[in-house]
């Protein structure tokens, strides 16, 4: 018997927030944060949710977010309506804390549940690739630096775009690099309000 597509879907984020793979190694304890719906048209795959987003549970629930939504131009409402955007970061809980900022991605994550939940995304048009974590997994190119594939837009439009992380930790980044804003992001704009049908 075909399962229905969206009731599958349903019971597998079901089983992704109530995953506890790396719970002996988070230290602040499992919370899987995600956002998805059959329908959406934009993908953000991400590294993974800050603590603010840990104690939220809403993705993207910090400075990194408003950022995000000003160089995608949309609002907060467009952006948290899963079937406009899909939220799907490499690792869905909080990692923790290291002595240069967040830790890593969890490598747990991506192989127990990416594939399949991505399997799901049909209606996809555009992925946004947010930072290396995520670059390496959707573009296989661990040789390249963040820099370099977000200077190679244009390979990989207009289905797919690396953007540099939003986080307040790259205002270096965005200074040295003033093209980013000038070129890219209003075309990145265009291209988000076009797919979503604005």
């Amino acid at each position: 018997m075909h399962k229905d597509p969206v009731t599958s879907l349903s019971s597998l984020l079901s089983e992704v927030r109530a995953c506890t793979i790396c719970e002996s190694d988070l230290p602040h304890g499992v919370r899987p944060v995600v956002q998805l719906h059959a329908e959406a048209k934009i993908l953000i795959a991400g590294q993974a949710p800050g603590n603010k987003v840990h104690d939220s549970g809403v993705p993207f629930d910090d400075a990194s977010g408003k950022r995000l939504r000003e160089w995608l131009g949309v609002s907060r409402e467009v952006f948290y309506d899963p079937k406009q955007f899909a939220i799907l970061p490499m690792g869905f809980c909080f990692p923790g804390t290291g002595k240069s900022g967040d830790l890593p991605p969890r490598s747990e994550c991506a192989p127990a549940w990416r594939e399949q939940l991505l399997g799901h995304l049909d209606q996809l048009q555009l992925t946004i690739v947010l930072g290396k974590y995520a670059q390496n997994y959707h573009f296989g190119k661990a040789s390249a630096s963040v820099t370099d594939l977000v200077k190679g837009w244009r390979t990989y439009w207009p289905n797919a775009v690396p953007l540099p992380h939003p986080s307040p930790r790259n205002n270096i980044w965005l200074r040295k690099n003033p093209w980013f804003e000038i070129e890219l992001l209003p075309i990145l704009q265009q291209r988000v309000s076009e797919t979503l049908g604005h």
